[in-house]
């Protein structure tokens, strides 16, 4: 919007307007690792080891709406904190609706655990794992079974688009 219209709004500014077309958004505004609270409108920032993933996708679309729908899915998970989270790895109250409706996302996962803790992507369809190394990554994606497409990917704490595109935007 900034370099398009001229408006020159904040990154808080930008992501509050964002968060109206998406939970997600804010995060992509912001252009770097934070964690996400709330609905994704609160971003403390943290600086994450460079990882490398594998992220799979099992052919198969899962439709997010569906997914929050479930009567199954857990609606009162407590709160985690960043600490708690990096001990315990997370979870995706997501993934057991998923696993259930759709068995290609589950094998996916089941497959992809032989290697790594494997992942739901939000509500799916696509699964990863995380590596050391670039080599350790490729090895794993070069096993990933034919009917199913992956690729390798770098994880980095600042958005290199972020900073191309970042003309005219103030920073909070």
């Amino acid at each position: 919007m900034n370099p398009l219209w001229g408006t020159r709004l904040d990154t808080d500014e930008l992501s509050r307007i964002g968060l109206s077309l998406g939970s997600d958004v804010p995060l992509f505004v912001l252009g770097a690792s934070a964690w996400a609270e709330g609905r994704g409108e609160r971003l403390p920032p943290l600086e994450l080891p460079e990882r490398w993933y594998v992220v799979v996708h099992p052919g198969v679309a899962v439709p997010t709406a569906e997914v929050f729908h479930a009567p199954e899915l857990t609606r009162n998970s407590p709160l985690i904190t960043i600490g708690a989270f990096f001990q315990s790895g997370g979870r995706n109250d997501c993934e057991g609706p998923v696993r259930t409706r759709f068995p290609e996302v589950a094998a996916a996962l089941d497959w992809l655990g032989q290697y790594a803790r494997a992942q739901l992507t939000g509500t799916g369809s696509c699964v990863f794992a995380s590596f050391d190394t670039a080599a350790d990554a490729e090895r794993v994606a070069g096993r990933v079974p034919d009917r199913w497409t992956s690729f390798v990917a770098r994880g980095l704490n600042t958005s290199p688009v972020h900073e191309r595109l970042n003309w005219g935007v103030a920073k909070r």
